[in-house]
């Protein structure tokens, strides 16, 4: 059986179905084996091994999934994509499809009765997500505290980079920062917007994220550490002082800066040179501040 991802199968697929795209989900479909091997290998899949996949289109990726592990669950928003993946997914017994949103999926839910009920305990997550929910997904399933192995998505190169940057860079912000709190983010790849169809208007990335045993900061207050964070990156051009005052209250301006100190952090540097374990200090000494 010839694999889904070319481009004579996949339009012979669409038209057979007589599919058209819906820019409003996203819909670019992968039509390069090879970038699709790579992803799989990217996620180190064993005949032990359980996949989540979110988006799966018509199956190309979720194809090459199944041929590795032992279970693969896909979860679909588009109705429409229903009877396609029953169709291209027909030889492989251990796919499961599921319509609905992956933002509003009992997520933790479905990992259980899919995998864990059936002792299936090494997870990862394999996906090609649609870009104008990639960052919302990504923070659920990593907020979720599932104990998934690794996340291995196609995402906006653009995207990529800030979750893998570091410190001092200008990709790094609040969201590197967020994600790298619960995760090791590596960038696997650079994919050409070529191997699409249709061809998306940027270049994708495949980004690893290999999941921390546990955060890779204690803090106090989690929710806090993060909105601090955010604040930092608020206005990048402003000093981490400006930008807490502005957040936290003018007339909170001395204590803030007096709790930089108390915390040794320059009031005069800004956010993207503070590290993570900076941050978390930080959120830590100026806690006092919180709804004060």
């Amino acid at each position: 059986m010839k694999d889904i991802a070319t481009i004579q199968r996949t339009k012979s697929i669409l038209e057979r179905h007589g599919f058209s795209f819906k820019k409003s989900l996203g819909q670019n479909f992968l039509i390069d084996l090879n970038i699709l091997n790579k992803i799989v290998d990217a996620a180190e899949l064993g005949e032990a091994s359980g996949v989540l996949e979110i988006g799966p289109g018509i199956g190309s990726l979720t194809e090459q999934s199944a041929k590795r592990a032992k279970k693969v669950v896909a979860l679909e928003i588009d109705q429409r994509l229903l009877p396609i993946l029953e169709d291209t997914m027909s030889p492989y017994p251990h796919v499961h499809v599921i319509h609905g949103d992956a933002l509003e999926l009992d997520i933790q839910s479905i990992v259980e009765r899919e995998f864990f009920s059936q002792g299936i305990e090494d997870i990862s997550v394999v996906a090609n997500l649609p870009y104008y929910v990639t960052t919302p997904i990504i923070m659920r399933l990593l907020e979720s505290q599932i104990k998934f192995r690794s996340l291995v998505m196609m995402i906006q190169k653009e995207v990529a980079e800030r979750i893998g940057a570091k410190p001092g860079t200008k990709a790094y912000g609040s969201l590197s920062i967020a994600i790298q709190y619960y995760a090791e983010a590596n960038v696997s790849f650079i994919v050409p917007k070529s191997v699409f169809m249709p061809a998306p208007n940027v270049d994708s990335a495949v980004i690893t994220l290999k999941m921390r045993p546990k955060p890779a900061v204690d803090v106090k207050d989690e929710a806090f550490f993060f909105e601090i964070a955010r604040a930092s990156f608020a206005q990048r051009r402003k000093t981490i002082l400006n930008n807490l005052t502005n957040h936290l209250g003018k007339d909170k301006k001395m204590e803030i800066e007096r709790l930089l100190g108390e915390a040794e952090i320059d009031p005069k540097r800004r956010g993207e040179t503070l590290s993570l374990e900076e941050f978390a200090r930080l959120a830590d000494t100026i806690l006092p501040l919180k709804n004060s």
